[in-house]
């Protein structure tokens, strides 16, 4: 088999190790870090301000630390032993029980939103497996219970904008397109593969004013078909030819903005979930990505 010869330079890694090194360590300060104890009388009387019924007894600090050590493969009663071991040594704090932290946890606002304006965004897809038993047992017993679908868009930044999760039946474009109307305004561009080239696409972007930088397929057609948009941009990608549209548009950024998310989330939090429910696993697949997010801002 002849093997293909890479265009473009050969990749230098030019990371500053000994900060490279230090940021690890710094997480490691972000998975133990209870700064919930310095505000926990501060937060209780905002949340019980006005509030009807039992009075609330655990910041939600307190229940955010603990879905992010619930994100790294701790399980709830697990936590509530961590916890335990904590109040033993700084003071004897109140402890929450695990049923209370399942269900705590499970209402909390893990939303998303840019961090800027004028963003150059993408988005692409990944799935989640709904247990680690491997593959050897799915061909081996003929067991196949399918797949979580993650669609996510990020920025160059390799921040998360939004997030949509799902079953394998997911649309990936659709929830693309969905993201970009709600996010509009903070989006100049758009970078996606050759899985969004599609004229509902175009002609969202066109409408919304965000320039498209989608990678156009081999066998386009330039007729129209009802989308001027995509015309435009199928006659501009030929004209050009893939290396120099790719070297203008900066099409190279999608990386970092898409597939480096997902890689990251994945490596750092593991590809499965462990929950049974179909709304709990949906939940831990989106704690997975909310939890990289807090880990970005924070370290």
């Amino acid at each position: 088999m002849v093997k293909k010869k890479r265009w473009g330079k050969k990749y230098e890694d030019k990371r500053n190790w000994k900060e490279y090194n230090k940021k690890l360590v710094k997480r490691g300060e972000f998975y133990i870090n209870p700064r919930f104890l310095d505000t926990w009388n501060k937060e209780i009387r905002e949340m019980n301000s006005g509030k009807v019924g039992q009075p609330y007894l655990y910041p939600n600090s307190m229940v955010e630390f603990l879905a992010i050590l619930h994100s790294k493969g701790f399980d709830y009663r697990a936590l509530q032993g961590i916890l335990q071991a904590l109040s033993n040594k700084l003071g004897g704090f109140p402890v929450i029980v695990y049923s209370q932290i399942r269900r705590r946890s499970m209402k909390l606002p893990m939303g998303f939103k840019p961090k800027t304006n004028h963003l150059a965004v993408a988005s692409d897809s990944s799935g989640i497996k709904v247990s680690n038993r491997g593959d050897w047992i799915r061909e081996k017993w003929d067991e196949r219970r399918g797949w979580i679908k993650a669609v996510i868009m990020g920025d160059t930044e390799g921040n998360i904008v939004d997030v949509r999760i799902g079953n394998e039946d997911l649309d990936e474009n659709a929830s693309s397109r969905g993201m970009l109307r709600n996010n509009h305004e903070s989006i100049d561009r758009f970078l996606g593969d050759g899985w969004y080239d599609a004229k509902e696409n175009f002609a969202l972007l066109n409408q919304l004013g965000i320039e498209p930088v989608i990678k156009i397929r081999s066998n386009a057609s330039t007729n129209a078909d009802g989308c001027m948009a995509r015309k435009k941009e199928v006659l501009s990608y030929k004209e050009l030819g893939y290396k120099k549209w790719a070297k203008e548009k900066g099409y190279g950024m999608r990386w970092p903005a898409s597939e480096g998310i997902l890689s990251a989330v994945k490596r750092i939090f593991g590809e499965s979930v462990r929950s049974h429910k179909k709304r709990n696993m949906y939940h831990e697949a989106k704690e997975k990505f909310w939890t990289y997010q807090q880990l970005k801002d924070r370290s």
